[in-house]
């Protein structure tokens, strides 16, 4: 059985604001925790560091930015994915 689901924005500002970021602070709490160097961990955050003097929590701020970046996007290609596969399908399961 086929149910058509409505666009709900506010789903994806919860997603974009309170999700994405929660994911990234844990993401990079992850990687240290299972041993990555901090290094690699950081690495944007030492780009950004190494093109303009500022202090270390910038650094961590531009890195868990990219990984925010990161989720944000998956999770919209995820949303198109989805929303494009179930237009397509015939004209007599759609609502």
């Amino acid at each position: 059985m086929f149910m058509a689901t409505r666009d709900r924005p506010i789903y994806r500002a919860i997603f974009v604001f309170v999700v994405a970021p929660i994911g990234a602070a844990v993401a990079v709490s992850a990687l240290l925790l299972f041993g990555v160097t901090p290094r690699y961990v950081f690495f944007p955050g030492f780009l950004v560091k190494s093109w303009i003097k500022v202090p270390n929590a910038v650094g961590v701020l531009a890195t868990l930015f990219v990984w925010w970046l990161v989720i944000v996007a998956i999770g919209l290609l995820w949303e198109r994915r989805r929303h494009g596969h179930r237009s397509s399908l015939p004209a007599d399961h759609q609502r």
